[in-house]
């Protein structure tokens, strides 16, 4: 097979499967593992020169230690140093230790027990990442415990690469080239950072100036290459030259570009490198050692879970949050591939059991996930105590304020909108989850509070059955939908204004019942227009104008205004064509009372239903079906001949 048709058989088999798994919202990783297994020689034998696809599969593991490397950082570690190095660093020991012990056990070698042991303690860093931002709980307690141990995991992997191929060496060599393995590793990381570190800002700087895209992007895998031969020809691994470049760079200016630009060739690399990592499956192997595989993984989630949460409890946490860390680190990671890689001189069977048990724990990551919260609440009785006395001091905050505010998330966007509601005399309380945030703001006098708005009982407790408005200002969609979806069974008739990064989930939130929904695009478009507008010369007066039908072309809640005496703005040619809205009571008698608002055909009019008020409840965009009753107060909208028509046929005997 040539170079090209294998690059054009993993490229077509990749894409298919990380479709079909992006579909069923799976890691990526498991669709790159799954064509490895069909392509490769145990199934239907497509890649026959597996080990030319091995060879530039491991610079997908260079650039992934080259971006670690960039996000390195020693104010983040200094910061998160008690979860790091306290419950990081002994969750990889104790499972380490432990899997050591168990594979012992079973009559394998200690040196290719630690190995093991260095390959289960790994967990998922893309995947749990994903879903922690998914459900915007990388501010909680045990989404920072879960982000501090990924870190420590990430940082493990450079020892390892370097303690586990010494230890498939003979027993008797053992210690001795493990020692100099790390002599060479020391003199080698210490030459590199207190000589790299003065050149590689000056080195930056005279190619920055080339002020070239393609010569900066040269420059990076010049770097990155180079440092990874130099430590290969010391007789380290191509990783651990990667890692410590990742390093030197994160101390310069450049980083954020240079991970954007290394960026297309990790993913597709590490791709690549799954794809053989696949490869090593053997289905026929396996079939035959089904109760191993199945042991290994149990084992896996056991031993994992086990310790975490035994850890994180006795490291001060919850039960319920040492819980929810236990099951959401428990399965395998990415990284266990890469280390499963460096183990050489392995039987065949452990290798299959090994890798099969990776995959499977990784594929059940997300459900293991999904099902946290009811495990918590069912085994843990404290968490119904906890929930309660969070609910009691939202409704603590809400009790006895009426046609007030509710604040869906309190960042930048939610404190913004806070201080014009207070300036107007609004009452308002808000729902945030990140506990610094929402203790420091309480401190400042601001009426916030720590609760999940995507859950039911938080929005009761914050007063929805008596407020006002409910504004949704944190940019996730599926949020904002779980938010709607409670609003519509408790009190569909309040209004809600959703905001969004993208106006292709308008259609999405409208349908879901947003009254209104703001993108962040066009708003920041609108405030760039005006203000160019103004610095070209365009008078201020018509930049506004401009802007306000705009705003009123695009939201329905904007579209039109009450006419006053004091209106002067507006010279009567505009003032003709302008619409305007205007309320019209349905008293005793009017001919429209009974009668559907498809019935009247107001648009024929030139005129359009924008709201209509009964008992006190304002309901936008009424349905065509909406039958019309006395004592309700129709806004219309139109210019004011189509206002005039209107109001005759809807007040005509």
């Amino acid at each position: 097979m040539s170079a090209l048709s294998l690059v054009l058989l993993l490229l077509g088999a990749s894409v298919l499967a990380v479709v079909i798994f992006r579909r069923f919202n799976l890691p990526p990783v498991l669709g790159y593992l799954l064509v490895g297994s069909v392509i490769g020689p145990h199934a239907l034998n497509l890649m026959h020169d597996v080990h030319r696809a091995e060879y530039l599969a491991e610079f997908g593991v260079v650039f992934l230690m080259f971006s670690i490397g960039l996000e390195f950082s020693l104010p983040k570690l200094y910061a998160m140093k008690r979860i790091v190095f306290g419950l990081g660093l002994l969750q990889v020991v104790v499972s380490m230790a432990l899997i050591t012990g168990l594979a012992m056990l079973f009559g394998i070698s200690w040196q290719l027990g630690i190995a093991l042991g260095g390959v289960f303690a790994m967990s998922s860093t893309a995947v749990l990442t994903k879903l922690l931002a998914e459900r915007m709980q990388l501010d909680s307690v045990h989404g920072r415990e879960i982000m501090g141990v990924l870190l420590f995991q990430d940082l493990a992997v450079v020892p390892l690469l370097v303690l586990i191929p010494s230890l498939t060496q003979p027993p008797e060599k053992l210690a001795m080239l493990l020692g100099i393995a790390l002599v060479k590793a020391v003199v080698a990381l210490a030459v590199i950072l207190v000589f790299g570190q003065r050149l590689m800002r000056k080195w930056f700087h005279f190619v920055a100036r080339a002020k070239s895209s393609e010569v900066f992007i040269l420059n990076v895998l010049l770097i990155t290459l180079s440092l990874a031969t130099l430590t290969e020809l010391a007789g380290l691994s191509l990783a651990l030259g990667a890692f410590v470049a990742g390093m030197l760079i994160s101390e310069t200016e450049y980083r954020l570009q240079v991970e954007e630009d290394i960026k297309p060739f990790r993913d597709v690399l590490m791709g690549l490198f799954f794809v053989t990592i696949g490869v090593k499956l053997d289905l026929h192997i396996l079939v035959g050692l089904w109760w191993q595989v199945l042991l290994a993984l149990g084992g896996l989630l056991l031993v994992k879970s086990a310790v975490v949460g035994l850890l994180s409890w006795r490291l001060g946490s919850t039960p319920g949050n040492a819980i929810r860390s236990a099951l959401w680190l428990c399965a395998g990671g990415e990284f266990g591939f890469v280390l499963l890689g460096e183990i050489t001189r392995m039987p065949k069977a452990i290798e299959q059991v090994a890798l099969t048990a990776l995959v499977l724990s990784m594929l059940i990551a997300p459900f293991i996930v999904q099902y946290s919260e009811k495990l918590v609440m069912r085994f843990v009785a404290g968490e119904w105590l906890l929930r309660s006395m969070q609910l009691t001091q939202i409704a603590a905050q809400s009790m006895g304020t009426e046609k007030h505010a509710i604040l869906c998330g309190f960042g930048r966007n939610g404190q913004y909108l806070a201080r014009f509601l207070a300036q107007e005399g609004i009452n308002y309380i808000a729902l945030d989850l990140d506990p610094d945030r929402v203790r420091e703001a309480a401190a400042g006098g601001e009426t916030v509070v720590f609760g999940d708005a995507g859950r039911k009982e938080a929005l009761i407790a914050a007063g929805l059955m008596r407020a006002s408005v409910a504004i949704v200002t944190v940019s996730d969609t599926p949020l904002a939908e779980k938010i709607l979806f409670h609003i519509q069974a408790l009190r569909p008739e309040i209004p809600v204004i959703v905001r969004t990064a993208d106006e292709r989930d308008i259609a999405r939130l409208s349908r879901a019942g947003a009254t209104e929904v703001v993108p962040e695009a066009l708003e920041a478009s609108l405030m760039l227009a005006s203000h160019a507008l103004v610095l070209l010369g365009i008078p201020l007066n018509r930049v506004l104008k401009r802007i306000r039908q705009t705003r009123s072309q695009r939201y329905s809640l904007l579209r039109g205004f009450y006419r006053g005496a004091s209106d002067h703005d507006l010279d009567e040619a505009d003032d003709h064509h302008q619409p305007r809205l205007h309320s019209v009571l349905l008293g005793p008698g009017s001919g429209s009372i009974g009668r559907t608002l498809d019935q009247l055909n107001l648009d024929q009019l030139g005129c359009e239903v924008s709201a209509i008020r009964r008992r006190g409840i304002r309901a936008v965009e009424p349905a065509p079906e909406t039958r019309l009753e006395e004592g309700d107060v129709v806004v219309v909208l139109g210019n004011p001949e189509a206002i005039s028509a209107a109001e005759e046929r809807l007040l005509q005997k």
